[in-house]
């Protein structure tokens, strides 16, 4: 067998057999549902007990204003997020759920006349494949708004490859909303391979740099962190292997559209407008980008094009074009670590 699918067998292994629930995890990776905004809480209580219970994303990384879209979940797993997704969109969206391991997608699957019931429509699909060849499920060109994974990505073992998909997949304008686990290096090769740090989602993950670099080539220069949060490794045979690494759980956010690979100051302002129902006062585009609702913010010329040639465009009024260019966006961080209405904040 080839690395590829030693690595893909040994994490299916852990999944649909090895862990029986949440509680069997060893580390922090998959954060609790306290990192959860308070509306995705709620309707957490209208999904399946099992559902909840066989799933082990980390963080939320569900993004606002789906009504109507169509979002692609890679590593649906249990289906929570799936489950919770078809909530967001409606019923006149499309919620799309890959998963390989067989065990984890019977428990999604089983429950999914259960959940249209309670919701009253029925709009999810549920996929066996591999998130490195969306292909071979159906998936096809700029036929996705968004795409959402939950502490899967680390998983695999050819991660320029799903990036790659994800980026042809969605549609131009789409955005790329994931939460996993990165790293402050590259992991030694000999733990790249051990079964139980796979599992943990740690052997995988990525070295930041890496990831800004694979997403550089595939034509998208500017990725933002939304949130972060750092992973305690409470196990002491596994902070004996890999201790010396620095471990993060890491929300982030990236855009399939024509940016610059820095942040350019063309003398635009954006202003939100408080429209998205669960962020009526404010809206982070980021972790430096906090934009009060009505209130005016310099931003630069990659921001601008995120909040106007995205879904967020009907959220947001964007002042000025890019007919005039000053240089450089000065790129210091505001107050408190959101962006300073005076100087603005960027990337």
């Amino acid at each position: 067998m080839s690395t590829s699918i030693e690595i893909n067998e040994t994490v299916r292994h852990y999944y649909g057999e090895v862990l029986q629930s949440s509680a069997d995890l060893k580390t922090s990776a998959c954060c609790s549902i306290d990192a959860m905004p308070q509306y995705l809480k709620t309707l957490m209580a209208s999904l399946h007990p099992e559902v909840v219970e066989r799933f082990y994303g980390c963080g939320s990384p569900l993004p606002p204003a789906l009504a109507g879209k169509t979002v692609l979940d890679l590593g649906c797993g249990s289906g929570r997020d799936c489950y919770l997704l078809s909530r967001l969109v409606g019923p006149s969206g499309r919620v799309i759920g890959v998963d390989m391991t067989p065990e984890q997608l019977e428990i999604a699957m089983r429950h999914r006349d259960w959940h249209a019931q309670r919701f009253g429509y029925a709009n999810i699909e549920f996929l066996h494949g591999h998130i490195e060849n969306l292909t071979t499920v159906g998936i096809a060109d700029d036929s996705i708004d968004v795409v959402v994974s939950n502490c899967v990505i680390n998983l695999s073992p050819e991660k320029p490859r799903v990036l790659a998909e994800i980026f042809r997949v969605l549609k131009p304008g789409g955005e790329l909303y994931f939460s996993d686990v990165f790293a402050d290096r590259r992991i030694p090769g000999e733990l790249r391979q051990d079964p139980v740090l796979l599992g943990e989602c740690l052997a995988g993950a990525l070295y930041w740099e890496d990831f800004r670099r694979m997403l550089q080539v595939l034509g998208c220069p500017d990725v933002r962190m939304v949130k972060q949060n750092p992973i305690s490794l409470d196990d002491p045979d596994i902070a004996h292997k890999i201790g010396m690494v620095k471990f993060k759980s890491v929300t982030v956010r990236a855009f399939k559209m024509n940016l610059e690979d820095r942040c350019e100051d063309y003398g635009q302002v954006a202003c939100y407008l408080g429209t998205i129902p669960e962020h009526r006062h404010a809206f982070d585009l980021d972790d430096h980008h906090h934009f009060e609702t009505g209130r005016p913010l310099r931003v630069c010329g990659n921001t601008a094009d995120m909040l106007g040639l995205s879904r967020y465009g009907d959220h947001f009024q964007i002042m000025g074009d890019k007919s005039r260019h000053f240089g450089l966006f000065d790129c210091s961080p505001g107050p408190h670590g959101e962006s300073s209405a005076s100087g603005g904040s960027c990337c």
